[in-house]
């Protein structure tokens, strides 16, 4: 077992161990939509393993907040469902932009981090999800056709 220090994805701030834990479960395979029609639905506490499309062929629902370029770029849309209106964590495995859409505009995102040499998670971004459900993630800039993705429930942190 590789000291602490050797663990890439030892030097997250948060707690990290809802996300950890269900990084190494086993994925539920889906291929993410090219636009909301065709998005498929997530749900937290599952680790999902989305097919990307190539960017450019994906219609979103708002564009990304991020500019970039997207040639050789991979992209794709889920549907989330929550069970209260709350904070959430979107967690994946490689770098890439995230968005969450409500109602036709961006939701902020209130935080986030990321560990090079991690993969379970690489990134996480957390978003204050309230109001109308269901929510669009949009996932863009990929620069691999596939993406392991997990959303979870923020746990409370202490000022």
């Amino acid at each position: 077992m590789p000291a602490l220090a050797d663990d890439p994805c030892a030097g997250f701030r948060w707690d990290v161990s809802k996300e950890r834990a269900l990084f190494a479960e086993s994925a539920l395979t889906l291929a993410a939509g090219k636009d909301r029609m065709s998005a498929p639905m997530v749900v937290p506490n599952r680790l999902y393993q989305l097919h990307l499309t190539p960017q450019d062929h994906v219609a979103f629902v708002t564009p990304p907040a991020k500019k970039m370029l997207t040639e050789g770029a991979y992209a794709g849309i889920a549907v989330l469902k929550v069970p209260v209106s709350g904070s959430y964590r979107v967690a994946v495995d490689i770098p890439f932009w995230i968005d969450v859409v409500s109602d036709g505009a961006l939701v902020k995102a209130k935080d986030f981090q990321g560990q090079p040499g991690c993969s379970a998670p690489h990134k996480i971004v957390e978003f204050e999800l309230t109001g109308a459900q269901p929510f669009v993630v949009q996932l863009s800039g990929a620069t691999a056709d596939s993406v392991r993705l997990t959303i979870t429930a923020s746990p409370v942190r202490n000022p």
